[in-house]
């Protein structure tokens, strides 16, 4: 396989056919030059990869709307059946994510991301002749396998095109995708359902089906849309893609950009990348037990399966407003951790208010704030994405901080084991939440800890950005290099 060197200086004077030195390009453009760039980026490539990781978190999570479609009856899956199904699916998805976000690096974004997303449809699609459950179960472990490489690879992508400080709420605006997802999985499924019987197959089945091909043609659709970096797309002009090019080099202080494998080795000897980790399987166990069991809750509440579909939308609504309102105004103030430590604070409330309240209207109120959870994804990534200097440590920190938090996924997967035992789920999703504030207030303590000794530093040794040359393999390492608090 050949592989592809993403964009650098050098290639884009061969793009424009000019140097790009730092002598040589005009004076970074001014904030509202700045601003009009970035509304039209986000125009181009924000809602596509909304659109993108809407198919991916359809495809992974309809299977929650597909057991109270009548699938544990029809495939007979009794006792912890579809938990292990639920849960396969995490393993190979968090073990292909490092390889594909290195992959992503050598190969064009625009080539690699549209691949797997045939991969995983195609998968998804044949999983509607699975009527048992080793079936069921040998295709989910194929659907994680081929759908690991979609999140981590987009958030890499967005941080390819967007600074530090602005990517979080764009991160927030795709990551509200899955939320929209939830919503419109359980309008989808109800719909679906009515399909039952033709051609042979179950409700369930059709709901498998229908979304395994729709992402099939997006994906033939990507090939052709989605573009691979700022300094050779083709929707901006020369002088937009200058702009760019220049606002993202002093972003990131000249760190390097190549492919080099310390740079893979750096990522994992740091010991941000676990505190990360950390703080992602922290918030994945209790979103994924929304997700998984959202359905499965509220019909147990005492609605029936249709109804219960229909009255999953409100909830997932609601994490999709929060989600990118919390996005956004993070970006504004420049703050992860006190977001995201808030945001974890009132999805606790909701789990405790499900913990302690047995009505239905309390219940129901308890799952809409436990969505709250949704916003510190965005939030984390975006953290963790800016603890790491040079694009190939930070696709890596990112491909470790996604692939090994998505094991939470495992644990989601046995969180609700019965009605009776509800409860045990509420306390576990409580427990992860109160773990993942933890570890933000010491990452919160810790950054800026850091910062302050790299502040003194370049003031006792005389270092600023004309020395930027001298640290530009350091990554987050290097004395200019600060962490977002």
């Amino acid at each position: 396989m050949s592989t592809y060197q993403a964009p650098d200086e050098k290639a884009f004077v061969d793009t424009l056919g000019r140097d790009t030195s730092e002598e040589t390009l005009r004076p970074l453009a001014s904030e509202a030059e700045i601003s009009r760039v970035l509304r039209k980026m986000d125009w181009y490539i924000l809602p596509f990869v909304s659109l993108l990781y809407l198919s991916s978190f359809l495809d992974r999570a309809n299977i929650g709307n597909a057991k109270i479609a009548g699938m544990s009856a029809d495939a007979h899956l009794d006792g912890f059946k579809y938990n292990i199904i639920a849960a396969v699916f995490f393993v190979t998805y968090a073990f292909s994510e490092i390889p594909s976000n290195i992959a992503l690096k050598l190969v064009r974004p625009s080539r690699w991301i549209p691949s797997i997303m045939v991969a995983w449809g195609i998968v998804m699609t044949l999983m509607c002749l699975c009527n048992t459950y080793e079936g069921l179960l040998i295709a989910r472990i194929f659907l994680g396998l081929t759908e690991g490489g979609l999140f981590p690879g987009i958030t890499f992508y967005l941080s390819l095109w967007y600074r530090r400080r602005d990517v979080a709420g764009r991160i927030a605006i795709f990551v509200a995708a899955s939320t929209i997802a939830g919503a419109f999985g359980g309008l989808l499924a109800y719909a679906i359902e009515m399909m039952d019987g033709i051609a042979g197959l179950h409700g369930w089945q059709w709901i498998f089906c229908i979304e395994g091909i729709a992402t099939v043609v997006i994906a033939f659709a990507s090939y052709f849309y989605m573009q691979d970096y700022p300094e050779t797309a083709k929707f901006l002009t020369e002088t937009e893609r200058e702009t760019v090019c220049r606002m993202l080099k002093d972003d990131c202080l000249g760190l390097a950009t190549h492919y080099d494998r310390k740079f893979v080795w750096q990522a994992m000897t740091d010991y941000n990348t676990y505190l990360h980790m950390g703080i992602y399987i922290g918030l994945l166990i209790p979103l994924y037990a929304v997700a998984l069991f959202a359905p499965t809750i509220v019909k147990e509440l005492g609605y029936t399966a249709a109804n219960a579909q229909l009255l999953t939308v409100p909830i997932f609504v609601a994490g999709c407003i929060a989600t990118i309102f919390i996005g956004i105004l993070s970006d504004r103030y420049n703050l992860r951790g006190p977001f995201l430590i808030g945001t974890s604070a009132t999805s606790l409330i909701g789990f405790l208010v499900s913990y302690t309240q047995d009505t239905p209207g309390a219940g129901y109120v308890g799952a809409v704030l436990a969505t709250m959870v949704y916003p510190t994804i965005a939030l984390e990534l975006a953290w963790a994405g800016a603890s790491a200097g040079g694009d190939v440590r930070k696709g890596v920190t990112l491909a470790m901080v996604i692939g090994m938090g998505n094991l939470g996924g495992v644990c989601s997967s046995f969180t609700y084991l019965s009605p009776d035992r509800f409860y045990i789920g509420h306390f576990i999703a409580m427990g992860s939440l109160g773990f993942s504030i933890i570890l933000s207030t010491f990452a919160m303590w810790n950054f800026n800890r850091i910062n302050k000794e790299k502040e003194a530093l370049c003031r006792r040794e005389g270092i600023d950005d004309s020395r930027r040359d001298e640290f530009k393999e350091m990554g987050s390492e290097s004395p200019l290099f600060r962490y977002t608090i």
